[in-house]
């Protein structure tokens, strides 16, 4: 993990130990079918680029939302949503241009109570959607860039949320997707970028 991510993940880590210990066992206690919650994600590129060009994308927090739904008591699925993110392209650390992508994510989960928080995992598909993909002038014409419109792959993520009382709960979300795309010039595939993101959220929730 990369020492910017590792402080917020520690300081979550930290402050989830503190609700542990503050919110009493009773409250944990919360029940209902759907969680809403939102969070703040921290996407953390693995920069893995097969065209010789030394690509990678910029991390970035920004927020989203999911919705959990219980199939049973321990059993859920969970949608993962944001906005369109936009990233720029480096080459060898030099921006050369810019892209959006829209990388909604499904996954199935069992969830445990774990007397007073409930830790889970899950495994699943992300949909990533790539679009207005933007290049500098010169190499725009040099080689004629394009990036595919989309990346479908696994993802995976484990967790936990801490009943606060009342529906509302504080929660941790880690997930490892498998997210990459063809690059080509002039219509032809010169390799591959894998973006293979670490996402790492903390946030708020409601069950009802």
């Amino acid at each position: 993990m990369s020492r910017k991510l590792s402080i917020p993940f520690a300081l979550a880590t930290l402050a989830a130990t503190t609700l542990l210990v503050a919110v009493p066992a009773a409250q944990a206690q919360d029940q209902g079918n759907w969680i809403v919650r939102a969070r703040a994600l921290h996407l953390d590129s693995a920069n893995k680029d097969s065209t010789g060009l030394g690509l990678s994308v910029n991390n970035k927090t920004f927020p989203e939302v999911d919705i959990t739904y219980f199939l049973s008591p321990n059993l859920a699925a969970e949608l993962i949503l944001t906005y369109p993110q936009k990233h720029d392209i480096k080459s060898n650390g030099a921006v050369i241009g810019s892209l959006k992508h829209l990388p909604p994510t499904l996954t199935l989960q069992y969830h445990v109570d774990a007397g007073g928080w409930r830790p889970y995992a899950g495994l699943g598909v992300n949909l990533t959607l790539f679009s207005s993909n933007k290049f500098i002038p010169a190499v725009q014409t040099a080689l004629n860039p394009s990036v595919g419109g989309s990346s479908v792959g696994l993802a995976a993520n484990v967790g936990f949320d801490v009943p606060l009382g009342g529906g509302w709960l504080f929660n941790v979300d880690v997930k490892k997707v498998k997210l990459g795309t063809d690059i080509k010039s002039s219509g032809n595939k010169v390799g591959e970028f894998k973006v293979d993101p670490l996402l790492v959220s903390v946030g708020f929730g409601m069950r009802f």
